[in-house]
């Protein structure tokens, strides 16, 4: 075959890539069609063939630099380092990680196991008051009783406020932390944290609601409930999608399939960090203020629904398709 011959044959492959080429470098959502990107990953190949054989054939200069050229294209697309979008980030944010939590069996066995605990845990010891004792200690509900026994507005100014929602971030990201890392055993760690969380909450809630100081409580408790209970679910359920990755494996390595489920876990863990700090600033500078109790309720209102909006809108909006994630469990 001649270069002529061979040239006119693969010409239309090698457009064919150029076009390939310029489709990849189109700021767009929808462009990764996992069709192409296999047909692009032939032709990559095959052109760096025809490469090799042009330059071992010592094709005419203008065939081998115009393959040089193609190839060196297609392989900065392929192995490129992807650079920030503003746009990607914030399609990421409001609509993959939402979706991606409503629809991972994680954070339903997480929120079920939960609010089951924390609710019974409550209702157990508004029936029987020795059950909180028995759960959380004689001590800790004495200084609970203390620290509400005055309100809460007379406890604490501007910059005692400060200190304490520095402390509030630093306390809840431990909690955070600790739930995300016991997945690491096989999610039993991430379970038990969550379970003992959810029983001693349940224990003071249940306390407190039947005590003297139950006014008083209530109204520090109320504003940054929603969005710190919320985070340790999430926290819980980003570990635990971490313990199944090692259970379940699909075929791969334990260290190959923790390194594939990594990023989905990591984004649930940075959602439960960002909802933990957004929960300290409330409860450092709402909970305690001199506000009246509809304004704290009102933005304890309007947290819930901010968060009922964030996760089901990106689900009545594309369903429970579940596309590339792996949520098997």
């Amino acid at each position: 075959m001649t270069v002529e011959e061979m040239v006119k044959l693969r010409l239309p492959e090698w457009q064919a890539l150029e076009a390939d080429v310029a489709w990849l470098r189109r700021p767009t959502f929808d462009r990764r069609d996992p069709r192409r990107i296999l047909d692009f990953s032939r032709r990559y190949r095959s052109a760096c063939s025809d490469l090799a054989l042009a330059t071992a054939q010592r094709y005419p200069a203008e065939t081998t630099d115009y393959l040089q050229q193609l190839v060196a294209d297609a392989h900065s697309q392929l192995y490129r380092t992807e650079s920030f979008s503003l746009l990607d980030w914030v399609r990421s944010l409001v609509v993959v990680v939402p979706h991606r939590v409503v629809t991972d069996p994680c954070f339903w066995i997480a929120l079920g196991l939960f609010w089951s605990l924390f609710l019974g845990a409550g209702a157990a010891t508004v029936l029987r008051p020795s059950y909180a004792v028995d759960l959380v200690g004689a001590s800790t509900l004495a200084t609970m009783e203390e620290m509400y026994s005055r309100p809460v507005s007379e406890n604490s100014n501007d910059l005692q406020r400060s200190t304490m929602t520095g402390f509030y971030v630093f306390n809840n990201a431990g909690i955070g932390l600790r739930a995300f890392a016991g997945g690491i055993l096989g999610g039993v760690g991430s379970l038990v944290i969550l379970a003992f969380n959810a029983i001693h909450l349940g224990a003071v809630f249940g306390h407190m609601l039947t005590s003297p100081q139950r006014a008083n409580f209530v109204e520090f408790v109320t504003a940054h409930g929603p969005f710190e209970l919320t985070a340790v679910v999430l926290s819980a359920a980003a570990g635990l999608r971490l313990g199944w990755a090692l259970l379940d494996t699909r075929g791969w390595s334990r260290l190959e399939s923790l390194q594939r489920t990594a990023p989905e876990a990591l984004a649930t863990a940075g959602l439960a960090t960002v909802l933990f700090i957004l929960a300290a600033f409330i409860e450092g500078f709402v909970s305690p203020s001199t506000l009246p109790y509809a304004t704290k309720a009102g933005v304890a209102v309007a947290t819930a629904a901010a968060l009922g909006f964030y996760f089901l809108l990106p689900l009545l909006l594309f369903g429970t398709g579940k596309g590339a994630h792996r949520h098997d469990a």
